[in-house]
Order: structure tokens, then C-alpha cells, then sequence
């Protein structure tokens, strides 16, 4: 009965061989595991350019001139970053053609938002480099607006 294992003992020259095995194989499944986590926080500073953007547009959008809606447009997006914990300075571009059109008429402001993030901010400290996101968004505007003289 020599080819016969028992279920539970190794042979002698088996020995360490389960430990050697983990010392191969942690080190890639740790980072393996630390790449999605930093996928998953790079597409969630995606998802909050995309909410700054929305909300900007929204706020643009109930504005009663191109300046105010500027102006709206900016705080808007700065403060969704803020809550969502996103450090960057963003660039808040505002598409205010629409409100040249005359009240009653269907008009849409767009809102375009991007910016810089460094991935030291979003996955480990000191990581280097960065990533740019830039989101857009379309909000109806008001056709029933009171134009402000």
C-alpha cells in the first residue's frame, strides 16, 4: 500500500510548502485588491464631477440672467465638491446663449465642469501623479422667467 496518501499528512520533503505558497501568492492578491480600490475611487470622483456638474446646471438654469447664472454655476459646483470630498479647484464653464432667447420660448443652459485631482487625494498618500475628469450637463431654463432690467 505505498501509493496510498492518508487525507491530512504530507510527505516529508512537503514540508513548508503551504507557507511558501501564501509568501507568493498575499503579496499579489494584496495588490490586486488595493487596484480596485483605487478603480473604485477614481470612478467615485468621476460620479462627483458628473453631480457638480447637474447641479450646476440646475442652479444656472433658475437664474434670471447669463451673470447670475454664471455666478450660481460656480458656487453650485464648488459646494457639491466640497460635500462629495473632492479636493480640486474646478473650471465651470457656462453655455448661456439660451437666455438671449425671448421669454416663453424653449431655451436649455449647459454646464461644463472639470478638473484636476491628484491620486494621492483619492487612493494612497503620496501616490504621484494626477487625473483629469470633466463632466457636462443640459438644464431646461425657465421659459416663464421674469426678465430683471
Amino acid at each position: 500500500m505505498t501509493g496510498l496518501r492518508v487525507p491530512g499528512r504530507r510527505r516529508a520533503g512537503e514540508r513548508g510548502s503551504t507557507t511558501l505558497e501564501a509568501a507568493i501568492v498575499a503579496p499579489a492578491l494584496l495588490m490586486f485588491v488595493a487596484l480596485i480600490i483605487a478603480a473604485g475611487r477614481v470612478m467615485v470622483a468621476g460620479g462627483s464631477i458628473e453631480a457638480a456638474a447637474r447641479d450646476a446646471a440646475r442652479q444656472a438654469s433658475l437664474a434670471r440672467d447669463p451673470a447670475t447664472a454664471q455666478a450660481w454655476a460656480l458656487s453650485s459646483a464648488q459646494t457639491t465638491l466640497r460635500n462629495q470630498g473632492l479636493q480640486c479647484t474646478p473650471t465651470v464653464t457656462v453655455d448661456t446663449a439660451g437666455f438671449a432667447r425671448p421669454v416663453g420660448s424653449a431655451a436649455v443652459v449647459r454646464v461644463d465642469v472639470s478638473c484636476t485631482v491628484r491620486l494621492s487625494d483619492l487612493v494612497v498618500a503620496g501616490m504621484p501623479g494626477a487625473r483629469h475628469e470633466h463632466a457636462f450637463a443640459i438644464s431646461p431654463i425657465d421659459p416663464y422667467r421674469a426678465v430683471t432690467r
